[in-house]
């Protein structure tokens, strides 16, 4: 039964967005990924001890997911090493256990473009690669710009950035179940405006792999 209320809410949730509209899914990502996240957390007990929250997206035992993440980092780490010490990304873990892959837009997008340069794709087939074999995450793409250019227009460029990834991803053979798509802007600078170098930090790319845990399911959808 809580199947069939768990689907009905998710298309309820979903067809409140436009249907003609070619950036629903970067636009409404966050939304909709919350919404979804609250509803698994809704039906995590189907009332015989089974789980259906996790059906997509398989959830993890709380004792296991600190080294499920970290032999995950491990992975990428010794697989983006090039990129690392080339200053292209940077990969860390969060406190909340999430992986974080700090991308650089100089390497990934030419000036004003949302298409992926050429050169970057092989370091996306390896991050794709290993997020298959780590099927237990729910990852949040988030692009962010400088500030020069209106504010409206770096909005919807960092929301084509991570469309654009999140696509490339998909392509690869990530579920688009996991895959959710962020565009911030302008507003989470992490250097000054003011000068080249501090634009050059403020244009990035982030990717937060984010474990679904065992009864906490719902934050894995949270936006980071």
């Amino acid at each position: 039964m809580k199947k069939i209320v768990l689907a009905s809410l998710i298309a309820a949730t979903l067809s409140g967005c436009a249907a003609n509209d070619p950036n629903q899914k970067t636009k409404t990502g966050a939304a909709v990924g919350a919404a979804a996240g609250a509803l698994l957390g809704y039906a995590v007990d189907d009332g015989t001890g089974g789980v259906l929250a996790g059906a997509a997206v398989g959830a993890l035992a709380g004792g296991g997911v600190g080294y499920y993440m970290d032999k995950q980092q491990k992975e990428m780490e010794a697989a983006l090493a090039d990129e690392q010490a080339r200053n292209e990304l940077k990969i860390q873990q969060l406190e909340n256990e999430t992986l974080k892959i700090d991308i650089s837009s100089e390497v990934s997008f030419d000036f004003d473009s949302a298409s992926l340069k050429s050169a970057f794709t092989p370091t996306l087939n390896k991050v794709a690669d290993i997020l298959q074999r780590y099927p237990n995450t729910i990852i949040h793409v988030v692009g962010h710009t400088d500030s020069v250019g209106s504010e409206s227009y770096n909005m919807k460029l960092s929301e084509r950035r991570a469309q654009s990834v999140v696509d490339y991803l998909s392509a690869e053979g990530v579920s688009s179940d996991r895959l959710f798509a962020i565009g911030k802007g302008e507003s989470e600078p992490r250097a000054t405006n003011d000068t080249e170098a501090g634009r050059q930090l403020n244009r990035r790319v982030e990717l937060f792999v984010k474990p679904v845990i065992e009864g906490q399911e719902s934050e894995a959808y949270q936006t980071p």
